[in-house]
């Protein structure tokens, strides 16, 4: 029996990315973005670009298994991807005196995770599309699915706005999907763990991630502090539609109205406490 493949080289435009930042005002503020199931930090780069030149210091990581082959990202882990979000919050950390979390889809289940599991790190959640679980008929069928083929029809690209495209796998790798059902049961369990102030922008039309996930995550949160937004001209990749300026616009108010004028500039990131 032959061992591993190595890893695929990395999809041209799927590089991960971080920009410099540093408004200034009431100390530094961070936004961590990640990225969706088997797409990139392409699908983020333009709400990076825009936070960047807002002022805010900004990071996208690249998934484990994801930018390169389909056949990578069947050989990935969740515990993987939530760790390299949590290297990349922290590595961010270091930089800034506070950090948010903004993910689409499954990068909207990683955000909610983190702040699951270090309440007292996140400032805030910025959600476009979150997923938690799927109402599709044929997703009953996946673990017989997964063990059949490695792949099946792709769900990237479901935008709304001629001419654009997400850089993506062009399938769905079933057994890394079978790893996100994981992640979103575990997701799920915790949810009322998360304290944070949470904004949620979900697309009215979405052929991916139906509207109701960002009921149950609203619906189950201890936040407080919750803002929800329906985009009525955009589909689940919202950050590339035509919805995707307010997005941007919307979360540079959002995140500022969260940054207090009394938190204490220089102090760096609170630490966890043990819960």
């Amino acid at each position: 029996m032959s061992g591993p493949t190595a890893p695929h080289d990395v999809m041209p435009g799927a590089e991960p990315f971080a920009f410099a930042g540093g408004d200034g005002s009431h100390g530094r503020t961070g936004v961590l973005l990640v990225h969706g199931f088997t797409g990139t930090p392409m699908s983020m780069r333009p709400w990076g670009e825009h936070l960047a030149a807002e002022g805010f210091a900004v990071r996208c990581p690249l998934l484990p298994g994801h930018g390169t082959h389909w056949q990578d990202c069947n050989a990935s882990r969740h515990d993987q991807w939530t760790t390299a979000v949590e290297t990349a919050f922290d590595e961010l950390s270091a930089e800034c005196d506070r950090v948010f979390v903004a993910g689409l889809s499954m990068g909207g289940t990683l955000a909610t995770r983190l702040a699951e599991v270090r309440p007292d790190d996140v400032a805030g959640l910025l959600l476009v599309n979150p997923a938690l679980l799927t109402q599709r008929l044929d997703a009953k069928l996946l673990p017989v699915i997964a063990k059949l083929t490695g792949s099946w029809a792709p769900i990237a690209s479901d935008i709304k706005k001629p001419g654009v495209t997400e850089l993506a796998y062009d399938k769905l790798p079933t057994r890394a999907m079978m790893q996100l059902r994981q992640l979103w049961a575990a997701t799920r369990a915790d949810l009322a763990r998360v304290t944070t102030p949470t904004i949620v922008f979900h697309s009215a039309e979405d052929h991916v991630v139906e509207p109701v996930n960002s009921q149950v995550l609203l619906d189950g949160i201890s936040s407080t502090d919750t803002t929800e937004v329906v985009l009525r001209d955009s589909y689940h990749v919202a950050t590339l539609d035509n919805d995707a300026p307010a997005i941007f616009a919307g979360s540079v108010d959002w995140i500022r109205a969260h940054v207090t004028v009394d938190e204490n500039p220089g102090t760096g990131s609170p630490a966890a406490e043990t819960r």
